[in-house]
Order: structure tokens, then C-alpha cells, then sequence
């Protein structure tokens, strides 16, 4: 999936979305069929200094939600099963969190995150927020962990929910 510029009312938006001021937004990753943000593309290192490693992070409030329902069904327990019983699904895996740091290294080294990616990656499932993110900005078929909760979710990208 292609990034995109990030405007002023972005910003505004994802302030909005999150309840607070959005911070070091490098652009949007993904956005929900109506334009509105759902995952942005932030800086490694915050502006105060703080090593940030969620480079994909998850924005929209309907999404947000979803996803947490789903971690709270138990979701990340049955994939984290399946990655030590699937060696392709691990595999598959591993190249995702390999791509997550390479996206992350075009934006800044930041020494104390090195070789740290998100969601767990790649060997646990930790945040499925995290994971669906990635899958979301770079489209199905990488992330394969974020596709199959993407899959499972109540939300879907594809139908506006958003509260304008």
C-alpha cells in the first residue's frame, strides 16, 4: 500500500481519533474508503527524545476496538499456537518483522529498539493492534498473523464507520 502525504486536518483527525495530539506522524499508512487515517507511519524517535518502535500504529476508534475484542477473545493465544506449530506461518513471519525494521531504518536508527519490531514479532504474538496495522499498510500477504486477525475482525477497511 502506497503512504501517503500527511495533511494538516490528518492531523486533526488522528488528534481527534486518539484523544489527544497526534505525535511525529511521518505520513498515513492506511486510510478507511471515506479518507479518514487508520494507521499512520510515525517517527522511531519521538520528538522528546523517546525510542518509539510502533512505526505502523492504528488509529480509527472502530478499529481499535475491534482489535481489542478480539485480544480479549483469545485470538493472540491461538495464533501464537499456530506460529509454533506452522513453520510456513513462522517463516512468513519473520519476513514480516524483517520488513517492519527495514521500513523503520529508512526512517531513523534508533540504537535502543534495534531488532525490535512490534506486535511480538518474530517469534510471539504479543499486540494484535500492532500486527493489523502492518498488515493494513502494506497490504495482505506479508503480515500474514495481521491478515488472518484482520480476517477475524469485526471491522472491516472496506466500510466507512468512522464518526464525522
Amino acid at each position: 500500500m502506497p503512504l501517503t502525504n500527511v495533511t494538516e486536518q490528518d492531523i486533526e483527525s488522528v488528534s481527534m481519533q486518539l484523544g489527544r495530539p497526534a505525535r511525529d506522524i511521518v505520513a498515513i499508512a492506511a486510510r478507511c474508503v471515506c479518507g479518514n487515517p487508520v494507521v499512520v507511519q510515525t517517527k522511531p524517535r519521538l520528538e522528546d527524545g523517546t525510542p518509539f518502535p510502533t512505526v505502523y500504529y492504528l488509529t480509527l476508534p472502530a478499529a481499535t476496538s475491534a482489535v481489542s475484542t478480539l485480544e480479549a477473545s483469545g485470538l493472540m493465544i491461538e495464533l501464537q499456537n499456530r506460529l509454533t506449530q506452522e513453520p510456513d506461518l513462522a517463516a512468513s513471519y519473520a519476513i514480516a518483522h524483517q520488513s517492519y525494521l527495514d521500513d523503520r531504518a529508512h526512517l531513523g536508527d534508533v540504537e535502543e529498539i534495534e531488532g525490535i519490531s512490534a506486535g511480538g514479532m518474530p517469534t510471539r504474538v504479543k499486540c494484535l493492534h500492532s500486527l493489523v496495522a502492518h498488515s493494513l499498510a502494506k497490504g495482505p500477504g506479508l503480515n500474514l498473523i495481521g491478515d488472518l486477525a484482520l480476517e477475524a475482525c469485526s471491522w472491516s477497511p472496506n466500510r466507512c464507520v468512522c464518526q464525522k
